[in-house]
């Protein structure tokens, strides 16, 4: 038999050093999860200036404020505006005050039982539109500038085009409008669930059966690859206490109520309404051609849950002639999170607010 030419002797030393140094990486981690770790979500701190049922309205005052025209966030009602303050150094919110941006945004709140019932018209006409007055009010503003994030984004996007006299510049992020393609995993999906049968027998969407449905959306990388990658950069502190933040703000999700979830799917993932100008809420049409203020629209290329092809084609059906497209290279969430993303996100922003910053302050 011929002799092996494999390498045996260099394969079980590269054996050795490497179980050396996992026991080594292990004796480090244990030290680190045994002292006290900064975990802690939404640490920029701000105000509840108004509260309605589960609905709260905070509010974040730069230092310098620069911009006349204050800012509104309307987060998506699945998982939390927190996203967007997660840790020091990686937050939206401390970037928005930094440039002098008055900011404000919606906290959605844990809906109970008795909100299954609550579709769009409650929370765009409603809470929102109740909302923006409050800030309008305080300011002494006739408009404010809004920016919606996915499934806020498309709540932000209604809102302008039924409420335009109140908008005076529209962001839009990760926010799926046009639902005819089949390049995520999710539009195939639901294009086929039966939402009624779902809300029907057991009204508010459950937080648990939906991130159980995201983990699935790519498994690999979700349940195996991040506790791998964890695993190898558990000895580091600032490591560990990211990872847990990221997974407290995962779980921290609450339950989506029930009729949203409905007019969602039907009105949206299975009948494409909205691009297409067919959408009612509240009885009247959400005509994107009376969205007529300025646009811009940001997406990210590799989003599996918001592909580009939902969020492009919005900026080509609405009536105003000043849009703009920014396409990141990053994902869904990296997009707010990641330290390439911080750089350009809310920097590209409030440039592109600082522009279109023009005097609307009542007399």
């Amino acid at each position: 038999m011929k002799p092996s030419n494999m390498p045996f002797d260099s394969i079980m030393s590269k054996m050795a050093d490497d179980f050396k140094q996992a026991g080594s990486r292990a004796h480090e981690a244990s030290k680190i999860f045994l002292d006290n770790l900064e975990t802690d979500l939404a640490q920029t701190p701000c105000e509840v200036i108004y509260q309605e049922d589960r609905v709260r309205l905070k509010h974040y005052k730069p230092k310098t404020r620069k911009y006349k025209t204050p800012l509104l966030v309307v987060y998506a009602l699945i998982n939390r505006e927190t996203m967007l303050d997660l840790q020091p150094g990686r937050s939206v919110v401390q970037r928005f005050l930094d440039e002098g941006i008055d900011l404000y945004m919606i906290d959605w709140g844990y809906p109970k039982k008795k909100d299954r019932f609550q579709g769009f018209d409650d929370h765009i006409n409603g809470y929102m539109d109740n909302i923006v007055d409050v800030i309008r009010n305080a300011c002494g503003a006739d408009k404010i500038n809004l920016m919606g994030i996915c499934m806020g984004g498309t709540f932000s996007v209604i809102y302008a085009a039924l409420h335009p006299e109140k908008v005076q510049n529209l962001i839009t992020t990760v926010t799926p409008t046009n639902f005819d393609t089949d390049k995520g995993l999710l539009h195939v999906w639901l294009k086929h669930m039966d939402a009624d049968a779902l809300v029907d027998a057991y009204g508010n969407l459950s937080s648990d059966l939906m991130n159980f449905g995201f983990l699935l959306l790519n498994p690999a990388r979700l349940m195996i690859d991040k506790y791998v990658g964890f695993m190898s950069q558990m000895d580091k502190k600032q490591f560990v206490e990211n990872f847990v933040r990221m997974e407290k703000w995962i779980f921290d999700s609450p339950d989506l109520p029930g009729e949203v979830f409905r007019e969602f799917i039907k009105e949206c993932y299975q009948a494409n309404k909205l691009i297409n100008n067919k959408m009612t809420v509240g009885g009247r049409l959400v005509d994107l051609q009376k969205i007529t203020m300025p646009l811009l629209n940001i997406y990210a290329k590799y989003d599996h849950l918001v592909p580009p092809e939902a969020c492009e084609l919005l900026t080509r059906r609405i009536g105003s002639p000043d849009t703009r497209d920014i396409c990141l290279d990053t994902g869904h969430i990296g997009i707010y999170v990641s330290s390439k993303s911080q750089k350009e996100f809310a920097p590209a922003i409030a440039a592109w607010l600082k522009e279109r910053d023009h005097t609307n302050i009542r007399n």
